[in-house]
C-alpha cells in the first residue's frame, strides 16, 4: 500500500507539494524529515501522511510557540 503527503497552508486549505509515493511510512517520514524546510519556505504549514485514502496523523510545520 503505497503512502503518500497532503500538503495545507495556514487556513487548512490544500497546497500543491511534490506527488512523491512511497513504499512504506518509514520512508515516507524519513522523506519529510529532509524535505520539511523547503514546504515550510512554499507556503505549507501542515502535512498529513496517508496510506492510501486513510489518514495516518497530521504534523504542523511551523514552528512552535
Amino acid at each position: 500500500m503505497p503512502w503518500s503527503w497532503r500538503y495545507e497552508d495556514v487556513d487548512g486549505k490544500p497546497v500543491e507539494g511534490p506527488d512523491e509515493s512511497f513504499s512504506s511510512q518509514a520512508d515516507a517520514e524519513s522523506w519529510i524529515g529532509q524535505e520539511w524546510r523547503q514546504l515550510q519556505a512554499a507556503g505549507v504549514s501542515t502535512v498529513t501522511l496517508v496510506e492510501d485514502d486513510r489518514v495516518d496523523y497530521q504534523m504542523s510545520l511551523l514552528p512552535a510557540e
